[in-house]
C-alpha cells in the first residue's frame, strides 16, 4: 500500500500540506523567516506517535471490554544539538481514568502498540531511544 501526500508552498516559510483531504499548515518560526502560522513538521512526528499509538491501545482495550473514562498520551522528544537536528530520545506517556482499569490489560495494550502494531513507534525507534510509562489517575 502506497500513500502520497502533498506540501504546497505558501508564502515565506508556509506551506500546506493535504493529507487524504485535510490540510495543515506548517510554518517556521519568525526568528528563521516563518510567521508562527502552524506546528514544525518535526512536532509533527511526536504527533504522529502520539495518534497511533492512541488508536492502537484505545481499540485493544476495547477488545479486552476495558473503556477509560479519559485517555492521553503525551509525547516528550529530546532533539540532537547540531544538525541534522533529530529526536534521540522520545518518552510516551500513557495517562488514564476510570473505573476498573486492570494494570496487566493497559501493559498489554501498551506493549501490543509499542511492539507489534504501531508503524510510527518501529519506525522512530531505528534511530531514538523510545520509553514510555503508565500513569493511572
Amino acid at each position: 500500500m502506497k500513500q502520497k501526500i502533498s506540501n504546497i508552498w505558501k508564502e515565506n516559510m508556509a506551506f500546506e500540506a493535504d493529507v487524504d483531504g485535510f490540510k495543515i499548515t506548517l510554518d517556521a518560526e519568525e526568528a528563521v523567516g516563518g510567521e508562527n502560522r502552524g506546528p514544525r513538521p518535526k512536532a509533527l512526528t511526536l504527533v504522529s506517535l502520539a495518534g497511533c499509538t492512541s488508536m492502537d491501545v484505545i481499540s485493544i482495550l476495547k477488545k479486552m471490554r476495558v473503556v477509560p473514562e479519559y485517555f492521553n498520551v503525551e509525547v516528550e522528544g529530546e532533539l540532537t544539538e547540531e544538525h541534522p537536528k533529530y529526536y534521540h530520545s522520545i518518552h510516551v506517556k500513557y495517562i488514564f481514568r476510570g473505573k476498573d482499569l486492570p494494570m496487566e490489560k493497559l501493559e498489554k495494550a501498551v506493549s501490543l502498540s509499542e511492539d507489534r502494531y504501531c508503524g510510527v513507534s518501529v519506525l522512530l525507534s531505528k534511530g531514538a531511544k523510545l520509553t514510555s510509562e503508565i500513569v493511572v489517575e
